[in-house]
Protein backbone atom coordinates (compact mmCIF):
# COMPACT_ATOMS: atom_id res chain seq x y z
CA UNK A 1 0.00 0.00 0.00
CA UNK A 2 1.46 3.28 -0.78
CA UNK A 3 2.23 6.38 1.30
CA UNK A 4 0.05 8.31 0.05
CA UNK A 5 -3.05 6.11 0.91
CA UNK A 6 -2.33 6.32 4.49
CA UNK A 7 -1.79 9.89 4.90
CA UNK A 8 -5.24 11.56 6.54
CA UNK A 9 -6.14 14.65 4.79
CA UNK A 10 -6.42 17.61 7.79
CA UNK A 11 -8.25 20.58 6.65
CA UNK A 12 -6.21 24.08 7.16
CA UNK A 13 -8.52 25.58 9.20
CA UNK A 14 -6.31 23.38 12.11
CA UNK A 15 -3.27 23.92 11.06
CA UNK A 16 -2.63 27.43 9.25
CA UNK A 17 -1.68 30.46 12.27
CA UNK A 18 -0.52 28.31 14.84
CA UNK A 19 2.76 29.57 14.61
CA UNK A 20 1.52 33.30 14.12
CA UNK A 21 1.72 35.78 16.76
CA UNK A 22 -1.14 35.80 18.88
CA UNK A 23 -2.99 38.87 20.66
CA UNK A 24 -2.38 39.35 23.94
CA UNK A 25 -5.37 39.21 26.47
CA UNK A 26 -4.99 41.41 29.15
CA UNK A 27 -7.15 41.44 32.69
CA UNK A 28 -9.85 43.99 32.66
CA UNK A 29 -9.66 46.61 35.55
CA UNK A 30 -12.90 46.27 37.76
CA UNK A 31 -15.36 48.98 37.56
CA UNK A 32 -14.99 50.80 40.85
CA UNK A 33 -18.28 49.74 43.14
CA UNK A 34 -20.03 52.39 45.30
CA UNK A 35 -20.52 50.96 48.87
CA UNK A 36 -23.94 51.06 51.36
CA UNK A 37 -21.81 51.00 54.89
CA UNK A 38 -24.18 50.54 58.26
CA UNK A 39 -22.79 51.34 61.85
CA UNK A 40 -25.23 50.14 64.01
CA UNK A 41 -24.91 51.23 67.94
CA UNK A 42 -23.45 48.39 70.22
CA UNK A 43 -25.69 47.17 72.52
CA UNK A 44 -23.54 44.31 74.86
CA UNK A 45 -20.99 44.19 76.69
CA UNK A 46 -21.05 47.83 77.85
CA UNK A 47 -19.09 48.11 74.21
CA UNK A 48 -18.71 51.66 74.11
CA UNK A 49 -16.34 51.44 70.78
CA UNK A 50 -17.81 52.81 67.40
CA UNK A 51 -16.31 51.18 63.86
CA UNK A 52 -15.46 54.11 62.37
CA UNK A 53 -15.06 57.51 63.32
CA UNK A 54 -16.32 60.87 61.61
CA UNK A 55 -12.80 61.13 59.90
CA UNK A 56 -13.17 57.90 58.35
CA UNK A 57 -16.58 58.45 57.25
CA UNK A 58 -15.47 61.92 56.00
CA UNK A 59 -12.86 59.73 53.42
CA UNK A 60 -15.42 57.35 52.83
CA UNK A 61 -18.04 59.87 51.35
CA UNK A 62 -15.86 61.60 49.64
CA UNK A 63 -14.96 58.38 47.39
CA UNK A 64 -18.66 58.07 46.67
CA UNK A 65 -19.74 55.43 48.85
CA UNK A 66 -22.89 55.54 51.50
CA UNK A 67 -22.81 55.32 55.22
CA UNK A 68 -25.66 55.04 57.54
CA UNK A 69 -24.84 55.58 61.41
CA UNK A 70 -27.43 54.76 64.30
CA UNK A 71 -28.04 57.33 66.49
CA UNK A 72 -25.93 57.84 69.56
CA UNK A 73 -23.77 54.80 68.10
CA UNK A 74 -20.91 57.17 68.82
CA UNK A 75 -22.08 58.33 72.32
CA UNK A 76 -19.69 56.70 74.57
CA UNK A 77 -16.69 57.46 72.17
CA UNK A 78 -17.55 61.24 72.38
CA UNK A 79 -18.65 61.35 69.00
CA UNK A 80 -22.19 63.35 68.77
CA UNK A 81 -24.49 62.97 65.75
CA UNK A 82 -23.79 66.34 64.87
CA UNK A 83 -20.14 65.16 63.91
CA UNK A 84 -21.30 61.73 61.78
CA UNK A 85 -23.59 63.98 60.35
CA UNK A 86 -21.12 67.00 59.38
CA UNK A 87 -18.60 64.22 57.67
CA UNK A 88 -21.96 62.89 55.85
CA UNK A 89 -23.45 59.68 56.99
CA UNK A 90 -26.62 59.56 57.22
CA UNK A 91 -28.66 59.08 61.05
CA UNK A 92 -30.61 56.30 61.48
CA UNK A 93 -33.03 56.39 63.87
CA UNK A 94 -34.13 52.51 63.90
CA UNK A 95 -31.63 49.66 63.99
CA UNK A 96 -33.90 47.97 60.84
CA UNK A 97 -32.88 51.58 58.66
CA UNK A 98 -29.31 50.50 59.96
CA UNK A 99 -29.59 46.97 58.82
CA UNK A 100 -30.81 48.13 55.30
CA UNK A 101 -26.97 48.58 54.00
CA UNK A 102 -25.15 45.68 52.56
CA UNK A 103 -22.23 45.72 54.74
CA UNK A 104 -22.34 46.18 58.50
CA UNK A 105 -19.62 46.90 60.65
CA UNK A 106 -19.96 46.34 64.36
CA UNK A 107 -16.97 46.13 67.20
CA UNK A 108 -19.08 43.12 68.86
CA UNK A 109 -20.74 40.47 67.41
CA UNK A 110 -24.34 40.60 66.61
CA UNK A 111 -26.94 39.55 69.05
CA UNK A 112 -29.21 36.78 68.46
CA UNK A 113 -32.11 39.74 68.51
CA UNK A 114 -29.84 41.49 66.08
CA UNK A 115 -29.55 39.02 63.90
CA UNK A 116 -33.25 38.71 63.09
CA UNK A 117 -32.48 41.78 60.71
CA UNK A 118 -29.94 40.50 58.51
CA UNK A 119 -30.56 39.25 55.20
CA UNK A 120 -28.92 36.78 52.19
CA UNK A 121 -25.52 38.19 50.77
CA UNK A 122 -25.05 40.67 53.38
CA UNK A 123 -20.93 41.33 54.46
CA UNK A 124 -20.76 41.42 58.40
CA UNK A 125 -17.49 42.68 59.57
CA UNK A 126 -17.39 42.20 63.80
CA UNK A 127 -14.93 40.12 66.21
CA UNK A 128 -15.58 36.60 67.05
CA UNK A 129 -15.29 36.37 70.71
CA UNK A 130 -15.41 32.63 71.25
CA UNK A 131 -16.22 32.59 74.55
CA UNK A 132 -19.78 33.99 74.43
CA UNK A 133 -20.89 32.66 70.63
CA UNK A 134 -22.89 29.66 70.68
CA UNK A 135 -24.36 27.12 67.69
CA UNK A 136 -27.12 28.89 67.29
CA UNK A 137 -25.16 32.02 66.59
CA UNK A 138 -23.48 30.11 63.61
CA UNK A 139 -26.50 28.28 62.32
CA UNK A 140 -28.40 31.86 62.24
CA UNK A 141 -25.48 33.23 60.20
CA UNK A 142 -25.57 30.08 57.96
CA UNK A 143 -29.77 30.47 57.43
CA UNK A 144 -29.21 33.81 56.79
CA UNK A 145 -26.79 33.32 53.97
CA UNK A 146 -24.36 35.99 55.47
CA UNK A 147 -20.85 36.73 54.38
CA UNK A 148 -19.39 37.14 58.22
CA UNK A 149 -15.84 38.24 58.58
CA UNK A 150 -13.55 38.43 61.82
CA UNK A 151 -12.09 41.05 62.48
CA UNK A 152 -9.18 39.44 64.36
CA UNK A 153 -8.57 36.76 62.04
CA UNK A 154 -7.69 39.35 59.23
CA UNK A 155 -4.09 39.46 57.87
CA UNK A 156 -2.38 42.45 56.62
CA UNK A 157 0.32 42.02 53.64
CA UNK A 158 3.36 41.05 56.32
CA UNK A 159 0.75 38.36 57.46
CA UNK A 160 0.13 40.10 61.13
CA UNK A 161 -3.08 40.38 62.49
CA UNK A 162 -3.49 44.06 62.59
CA UNK A 163 -6.91 44.44 64.82
CA UNK A 164 -5.38 42.26 67.01
CA UNK A 165 -2.13 44.14 67.36
CA UNK A 166 -3.33 47.59 67.85
CA UNK A 167 -6.21 46.12 70.11
CA UNK A 168 -3.06 44.41 72.02
CA UNK A 169 -1.23 47.26 72.51
CA UNK A 170 -4.05 48.99 74.42
CA UNK A 171 -4.61 45.68 76.26
CA UNK A 172 -1.32 45.03 77.43
CA UNK A 173 -1.01 48.95 78.73
CA UNK A 174 -4.28 48.82 80.20
CA UNK A 175 -4.12 45.42 82.12
CA UNK A 176 -1.05 46.80 84.20
CA UNK A 177 -3.28 49.72 85.54
CA UNK A 178 -5.88 47.50 85.53
CA UNK A 179 -3.78 45.22 87.89
CA UNK A 180 -1.99 48.42 89.65
CA UNK A 181 -5.95 49.52 90.64
CA UNK A 182 -6.72 45.65 91.59
CA UNK A 183 -3.99 45.05 94.50
CA UNK A 184 -5.41 48.21 96.11
CA UNK A 185 -7.38 47.02 99.36
CA UNK A 186 -10.35 49.01 98.00
CA UNK A 187 -10.40 46.44 95.15
CA UNK A 188 -10.67 43.56 97.84
CA UNK A 189 -6.12 43.37 97.20
CA UNK A 190 -3.59 42.97 98.99
CA UNK A 191 -2.77 46.67 99.75
CA UNK A 192 0.75 45.92 97.58
CA UNK A 193 1.82 49.62 95.58
CA UNK A 194 2.81 48.25 91.99
CA UNK A 195 6.33 49.65 92.12
CA UNK A 196 7.48 49.54 95.32
CA UNK A 197 9.32 52.18 97.54
CA UNK A 198 12.68 52.67 99.37
CA UNK A 199 13.15 49.58 101.66
CA UNK A 200 9.95 47.85 100.01
CA UNK A 201 10.16 45.64 97.70
CA UNK A 202 8.42 45.92 94.28
CA UNK A 203 5.07 44.05 93.23
CA UNK A 204 6.35 40.60 90.88
CA UNK A 205 4.40 40.66 87.52
CA UNK A 206 4.41 37.13 85.80
CA UNK A 207 3.66 37.62 82.06
CA UNK A 208 2.64 34.21 79.58
CA UNK A 209 3.01 34.91 75.98
CA UNK A 210 6.03 37.34 74.50
CA UNK A 211 3.90 38.56 71.81
CA UNK A 212 2.31 42.09 71.54
CA UNK A 213 0.35 42.29 74.97
CA UNK A 214 3.00 41.47 76.79
CA UNK A 215 5.45 43.68 75.67
CA UNK A 216 3.44 46.56 75.98
CA UNK A 217 2.34 45.17 79.75
CA UNK A 218 6.08 44.91 79.69
CA UNK A 219 6.83 48.55 78.95
CA UNK A 220 3.36 49.66 81.39
CA UNK A 221 5.28 47.60 84.17
CA UNK A 222 8.57 49.04 83.90
CA UNK A 223 7.37 52.34 83.84
CA UNK A 224 6.04 51.91 87.05
CA UNK A 225 8.66 49.96 88.46
CA UNK A 226 7.44 46.02 89.27
CA UNK A 227 9.59 43.43 88.90
CA UNK A 228 8.95 41.33 86.28
CA UNK A 229 8.73 37.83 84.65
CA UNK A 230 7.85 36.64 81.14
CA UNK A 231 7.04 32.81 80.26
CA UNK A 232 6.92 31.59 76.68
CA UNK A 233 8.15 28.32 74.86
CA UNK A 234 9.49 30.46 71.54
CA UNK A 235 12.97 31.59 72.17
CA UNK A 236 12.49 33.79 69.06
CA UNK A 237 9.61 35.64 71.03
CA UNK A 238 11.51 36.04 74.31
CA UNK A 239 14.36 37.31 72.53
CA UNK A 240 12.76 39.75 70.14
CA UNK A 241 10.95 41.27 73.46
CA UNK A 242 13.81 41.71 75.22
CA UNK A 243 15.40 44.02 71.62
CA UNK A 244 12.18 45.69 71.00
CA UNK A 245 12.23 46.66 74.98
CA UNK A 246 15.92 47.89 74.88
CA UNK A 247 17.05 46.10 78.45
CA UNK A 248 17.57 43.00 79.92
CA UNK A 249 14.51 41.06 80.97
CA UNK A 250 13.99 37.90 83.55
CA UNK A 251 12.53 35.20 80.39
CA UNK A 252 12.04 32.22 81.00
CA UNK A 253 10.45 29.07 78.75
CA UNK A 254 7.17 28.08 80.68
CA UNK A 255 7.83 24.62 81.45
CA UNK A 256 5.45 23.24 83.96
CA UNK A 257 8.11 23.20 86.64
CA UNK A 258 8.44 27.14 85.86
CA UNK A 259 5.76 28.05 85.65
CA UNK A 260 4.35 26.81 88.93
CA UNK A 261 7.24 28.29 90.80
CA UNK A 262 6.39 31.85 89.05
CA UNK A 263 2.93 31.77 89.44
CA UNK A 264 3.23 30.56 92.80
CA UNK A 265 4.77 33.65 93.76
CA UNK A 266 2.69 36.19 92.01
CA UNK A 267 1.01 39.11 93.06
CA UNK A 268 -0.15 39.47 89.29
CA UNK A 269 -0.12 37.26 86.25
CA UNK A 270 -1.43 38.54 82.85
CA UNK A 271 -2.85 35.74 80.38
CA UNK A 272 -1.21 37.20 77.27
CA UNK A 273 -1.49 34.42 74.55
CA UNK A 274 -3.24 34.80 71.17
CA UNK A 275 -4.04 31.78 68.70
CA UNK A 276 -3.51 32.46 65.14
CA UNK A 277 -6.76 29.85 64.53
CA UNK A 278 -8.88 28.80 67.08
CA UNK A 279 -8.86 28.73 71.20
CA UNK A 280 -6.41 29.75 73.09
CA UNK A 281 -4.44 26.60 74.86
CA UNK A 282 -5.54 26.58 78.86
CA UNK A 283 -1.74 26.88 80.24
CA UNK A 284 -2.40 27.33 84.13
CA UNK A 285 -4.41 24.48 85.93
CA UNK A 286 -7.04 24.56 88.69
CA UNK A 287 -4.65 23.27 90.91
CA UNK A 288 -2.20 26.00 90.54
CA UNK A 289 -4.58 28.88 90.54
CA UNK A 290 -6.03 27.12 93.84
CA UNK A 291 -2.35 27.28 95.02
CA UNK A 292 -1.78 31.35 94.14
CA UNK A 293 -0.99 33.98 97.01
CA UNK A 294 -4.50 35.28 98.39
CA UNK A 295 -5.07 38.63 97.22
CA UNK A 296 -2.84 38.37 94.23
CA UNK A 297 -4.33 39.08 90.83
CA UNK A 298 -5.36 37.46 87.14
CA UNK A 299 -5.79 39.32 83.86
CA UNK A 300 -6.85 37.03 81.04
CA UNK A 301 -6.07 39.15 78.21
CA UNK A 302 -6.41 36.24 75.94
CA UNK A 303 -10.34 35.75 76.98
CA UNK A 304 -11.29 37.04 74.01
CA UNK A 305 -10.25 33.52 72.40
CA UNK A 306 -11.36 31.45 75.48
CA UNK A 307 -8.77 32.10 78.27
CA UNK A 308 -5.61 30.56 79.35
CA UNK A 309 -6.56 30.18 82.62
CA UNK A 310 -8.66 27.16 83.78
CA UNK A 311 -10.77 29.43 86.14
CA UNK A 312 -11.30 32.21 83.23
CA UNK A 313 -14.81 33.02 83.20
CA UNK A 314 -16.05 36.38 80.85
CA UNK A 315 -16.90 39.01 83.04
CA UNK A 316 -17.80 42.53 81.69
CA UNK A 317 -17.00 46.70 82.46
CA UNK A 318 -20.46 46.63 84.57
CA UNK A 319 -18.90 43.58 86.75
CA UNK A 320 -15.25 42.71 85.54
CA UNK A 321 -14.01 40.76 88.66
CA UNK A 322 -14.49 37.56 90.64
CA UNK A 323 -12.65 35.95 93.08
CA UNK A 324 -11.79 31.61 93.41
CA UNK A 325 -9.87 30.45 95.53
CA UNK A 326 -8.53 33.97 96.71
CA UNK A 327 -6.92 35.09 93.41
CA UNK A 328 -9.48 37.82 92.14
CA UNK A 329 -9.83 37.34 88.03
CA UNK A 330 -10.43 40.15 85.52
CA UNK A 331 -11.69 38.58 82.15
CA UNK A 332 -12.84 41.43 80.74
CA UNK A 333 -13.63 40.32 76.28
CA UNK A 334 -12.86 44.10 75.10
CA UNK A 335 -10.73 45.20 77.68
CA UNK A 336 -10.11 48.30 75.18
CA UNK A 337 -13.47 49.56 75.12
CA UNK A 338 -12.09 50.92 78.55
CA UNK A 339 -11.05 53.48 76.50
CA UNK A 340 -13.21 54.53 73.16
CA UNK A 341 -11.95 56.91 71.46
CA UNK A 342 -8.55 55.67 71.18
CA UNK A 343 -9.90 51.86 70.40
CA UNK A 344 -12.35 53.31 67.94
CA UNK A 345 -9.74 55.51 66.18
CA UNK A 346 -7.85 52.42 66.35
CA UNK A 347 -10.36 49.97 64.42
CA UNK A 348 -11.43 52.90 62.46
CA UNK A 349 -7.33 53.27 61.02
CA UNK A 350 -7.51 49.53 59.93
CA UNK A 351 -10.89 49.35 58.51
CA UNK A 352 -11.15 52.05 56.51
CA UNK A 353 -8.02 51.43 54.12
CA UNK A 354 -9.68 47.71 53.50
CA UNK A 355 -13.54 49.31 52.49
CA UNK A 356 -11.95 52.04 50.26
CA UNK A 357 -10.17 48.97 48.96
CA UNK A 358 -12.99 46.75 48.29
CA UNK A 359 -14.91 49.78 46.45
CA UNK A 360 -12.30 49.87 44.01
CA UNK A 361 -12.18 45.98 43.28
CA UNK A 362 -15.94 45.60 42.54
CA UNK A 363 -17.29 44.48 46.03
CA UNK A 364 -16.04 42.85 49.18
CA UNK A 365 -16.42 39.51 47.08
CA UNK A 366 -13.76 40.20 44.76
CA UNK A 367 -11.52 41.38 47.44
CA UNK A 368 -11.85 37.95 49.52
CA UNK A 369 -10.94 36.73 46.18
CA UNK A 370 -8.00 38.82 45.58
CA UNK A 371 -6.63 39.23 49.19
CA UNK A 372 -5.46 35.86 50.86
CA UNK A 373 -5.17 38.32 54.14
CA UNK A 374 -9.04 39.71 54.20
CA UNK A 375 -10.15 35.79 52.73
CA UNK A 376 -8.45 34.35 56.21
CA UNK A 377 -11.43 36.57 58.04
CA UNK A 378 -14.45 34.85 56.30
CA UNK A 379 -15.85 32.03 59.15
CA UNK A 380 -19.11 32.32 57.27
CA UNK A 381 -19.66 32.67 53.45
CA UNK A 382 -22.81 32.70 51.93
CA UNK A 383 -24.59 29.93 54.22
CA UNK A 384 -21.63 27.54 54.44
CA UNK A 385 -19.44 27.17 57.72
CA UNK A 386 -15.33 27.79 56.67
CA UNK A 387 -13.92 28.01 59.62
CA UNK A 388 -12.61 23.95 60.58
CA UNK A 389 -12.26 24.94 64.49
CA UNK A 390 -15.73 26.29 64.76
CA UNK A 391 -17.17 23.16 62.60
CA UNK A 392 -14.74 21.05 64.92
CA UNK A 393 -16.50 23.02 68.28
CA UNK A 394 -20.00 22.98 67.27
CA UNK A 395 -20.11 19.78 65.51
CA UNK A 396 -21.27 21.66 62.42
CA UNK A 397 -20.34 20.71 58.90
CA UNK A 398 -17.37 23.30 57.37
CA UNK A 399 -16.34 23.85 54.19
CA UNK A 400 -13.34 24.66 53.10
CA UNK A 401 -13.41 28.60 51.40
CA UNK A 402 -11.58 27.95 48.56
CA UNK A 403 -13.01 25.60 46.80
CA UNK A 404 -16.43 27.87 47.39
CA UNK A 405 -14.70 30.33 45.86
CA UNK A 406 -13.72 28.49 42.82
CA UNK A 407 -17.00 26.65 42.48
CA UNK A 408 -18.28 30.20 42.40
CA UNK A 409 -16.46 31.46 39.15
Amino acid sequence: MSDKKKSIHIPKIFTEGQFETQTEMLQLQRKPNKLFIGIPKETTLQESRVALTPAAVASLIAHGHRVVVETNAGEKANYTDHDFSEAGADIGYSQEQVYKANILIKVAPPTLREMDFLRPGQILFSPLQLPIISPEFILKLKAKRVTALAMEYIKDNNGTFPVVRIMSEMAGMSSILTAAELLTNSKGGKGVLFGGISGVPSAKVVILGAGVVAEFATRAAMGLGADIRILDNDIYKLMRLKNRVGRQLHTSSMSPHQLEKELLTADVTIGAIHSKHGRTPIVVSEEIVSKMKPGSVIIDVSIDQGGCFATSEVTTHEKPIFTKYGVIHYCVPNIASRVARTASIAVSNILTPILLKAGQSGSIENLIHNDHGIRHGVYTYKGCLTNEYLGERFKIKSTDLNLLITSNL
